[in-house]
C-alpha cells in the first residue's frame, strides 16, 4: 500500500505476531480454566471465576498497571525474572502479556460457554464404557466444544488486535519492538499532520477485523456441517 510508511508495516506485522502468539499460548489455558469453571466444585470457585473477569471490567490502564507492578524490576514476578536477566516491560514479551491478559476473559467465557451446552449424558455414556476422566473430555467434551473453542480463539485474536491501554502502560511504543497499529494510531493523531497516516491505519485496521470476522463466520459454518 503505498499510503503506508515502512514503520507502519511494522506495526501490523508486529500486531499479527502480538495476537497470534497471545492467542496461541493463552488457549490451553483458557481450555483449563473455562473445564475448572464448568464442571467443577473446587474451593474458591467464585473468587477464580472474579479474577478471570475482572479485565473485562477494568479500565486497560489499570490492568496495565497492574501487570507493570507485577513484572517490574522490583515486582513480585519481576524480581525473581530478573535473577535470569529476563526483563519484560518494554519488550514484544511483554505487549504479548498484556495482550493476554485482556483477552483470556473472551476466551474463557465462549469456550466455558461451549462446554456448558454438552449435553452431559454423553460424558455419562464415556464414563460408563470404560473412558477415563481425560478419555471422555479429549474425546467428547473437547471436540463438542471445538466451536466454541475456536469462537473464543477469535475473539481474543481480534480483541488483541486492538489491545491499546495495557500494551503502551507495559510495553511502551517503540517503533519496530513494541508499536502496534494502535499504538501507531495513537502517534500519528499526538503529531502535527500525522491525521492522514492515521486515517490510513484506521482504514487497514478495520479491513484486518472484516477479514478476520469473516474467516470465523466461514470456519463456523464448516464446523456447522461436519
Amino acid at each position: 500500500m503505498p499510503f503506508l510508511q515502512p514503520s507502519d508495516f511494522q506495526a501490523i506485522l508486529l500486531s499479527f505476531k502480538v495476537a497470534c502468539t497471545a492467542t496461541l499460548l493463552a488457549t490451553p489455558l483458557g481450555i483449563g480454566v473455562a473445564y475448572l469453571l464448568a464442571y467443577t466444585r473446587i474451593p474458591g470457585k467464585a473468587l477464580l471465576e472474579g479474577i478471570v473477569n475482572l479485565p473485562l471490567v477494568l479500565p486497560p490502564v489499570v490492568v496495565g498497571y497492574l501487570l507493570l507492578v507485577l513484572f517490574g524490576r522490583h515486582g513480585w514476578i519481576g524480581v525473581f525474572l530478573a535473577r535470569f536477566d529476563i526483563q519484560i516491560i518494554f519488550t514484544l514479551t511483554g505487549a504479548i502479556i498484556a495482550s493476554a491478559v485482556v483477552g483470556f476473559p473472551l476466551l474463557v467465557r465462549s469456550v466455558r460457554l461451549g462446554m456448558e451446552a454438552v449435553d452431559p449424558s454423553y460424558r455419562t455414556a464415556a464414563r460408563t464404557l470404560g473412558a477415563g476422566p481425560w478419555d471422555a473430555f479429549f474425546t467428547i467434551t473437547l471436540p463438542l466444544s471445538g466451536r466454541a473453542v475456536f469462537a473464543g480463539m477469535t475473539l481474543m485474536f481480534a480483541r488483541s488486535l486492538g489491545e491499546f491501554g495495557a500494551t503502551i502502560i507495559l510495553a511502551g511504543n517503540i517503533p519496530g519492538v513494541t508499536q502496534t497499529i494502535p499504538l501507531a494510531i495513537y502517534e500519528y493523531t499526538s503529531s502535527p499532520g500525522g491525521d492522514q497516516m492515521a486515517l490510513s491505519l484506521c482504514l487497514v485496521s478495520i479491513l484486518l477485523s472484516f477479514i478476520v470476522l469473516l474467516v470465523s463466520g466461514a470456519a463456523t459454518k464448516s464446523l456447522n456441517k461436519r
